[in-house]
């Protein structure tokens, strides 16, 4: 059983990775960013992350060890700047990498591995958080994800979730500080 799930993860591994980075922009000299709207619709999309319901309980209580966890989805890492007293003089760096978050999970909702269990509301939060925060930094198109095996597609979609939950509390920390 361990080795089928260590086989799953590292079969699975490229489809959970973002995409490369891009070099932070420079500093815009004023931030358009609406902070409250980004706070309400972050804390939305965390109450909507909490009612999505695992298929089979089993899922819930797994866990997977990860052996090389920098390889994942989009985290906020120390170096995106996205603490407290960075926030106050320059956001831009925190605000890229929450793009960047932003655009890789509304792409990976979008891909095949929800097309049985289909998120329209969690969807539909994230293309308008999208678009708050694009307004600094322009419009990018959906990237398509590569598709996956069906038989890893509830696997993928549970890490998925359990990823997008961690990233959408930080991320509406930072727009609940900046919002104040």
């Amino acid at each position: 059983m361990a080795l089928l799930l260590r086989l799953c993860l590292c079969l699975c591994l490229p489809l959970l990775l973002p995409p490369p980075a891009a070099p932070a922009p420079t500093p815009a000299p004023l931030s358009r960013t609406d902070w409250a709207a980004c706070r309400i619709l972050s804390r939305d999309l965390s109450r909507q992350l909490a009612t999505v319901e695992e298929p089979h309980s089993v899922l819930e209580e797994m866990q997977l060890s990860e052996e090389d966890p920098q390889d994942w989805p989009p985290w906020i890492r120390c170096s995106d700047a996205c603490d407290p007293p960075t926030l106050d003089t320059n956001n831009t760096r925190c605000l890229h990498r929450i793009l960047q978050a932003l655009q890789h999970y509304r792409d990976l909702l979008g891909s095949d591995i929800f097309r049985d269990q289909p998120q329209p509301r969690l969807e539909t939060t994230m293309d308008q958080l999208l678009g708050l925060v694009q307004q600094e930094h322009g419009h990018r198109p959906r990237h398509p994800m590569a598709p996956s095996e069906s038989w890893s597609h509830q696997l993928l979609r549970h890490l998925a979730l359990k990823r997008l939950r961690s990233f959408a509390a930080v991320m509406s920390r930072v727009f609940t500080h900046s919002a104040s």
